[in-house]
């Protein structure tokens, strides 16, 4: 999963989120940084009976926070969003001395972005194409 400074980044440099089911976002800037929320049509719970495990279905879970804003919610693309999101510049992703390098191809020339992890890899890549980083 990317940082929470780099999805901060991708979303000042124009990246655009339309939540769909799965997505991964924070709450930044509330004491949250760390509890990752996934967007969800429903939940889903295994229960521990004397009986034996139940799975239930709940349509909603009682929390303090009923709702936020959607801009107050930073999205956390998983890798996958983030290689889609590359489009046709991507060109390949390779562990090369202990890092991750997406090559990305920026008008016939080769642009390659490198970090820990291969979602940060894509995701700096993808801050190169929407703000020259």
């Amino acid at each position: 999963m990317i940082s929470v400074e780099l999805a901060r980044r991708l979303r000042d440099a124009g990246l655009q989120w339309e939540p769909r089911a799965g997505d991964h976002f924070v709450l930044p800037d509330r004491d949250m940084d760390d509890d990752v929320f996934v967007v969800s049509t429903m939940v889903v719970d295994v229960h521990e009976f004397p009986s034996g495990r139940v799975i239930g279905f709940n349509g909603t879970v009682e929390w303090a926070l009923d709702s936020v804003e959607k801009d107050v919610a930073l999205w956390l693309p998983t890798e996958a969003q983030l290689r889609e999101l590359l489009g046709g510049a991507f060109v390949q992703l390779a562990r090369q001395n202990g890092q991750y390098a997406v090559t990305l191809n920026v008008d016939g020339k080769h642009v390659v972005r490198d970090a820990l992890t291969a979602e940060e890899a894509y995701g700096r890549a993808l801050l190169y194409l929407a703000a020259g980083e």
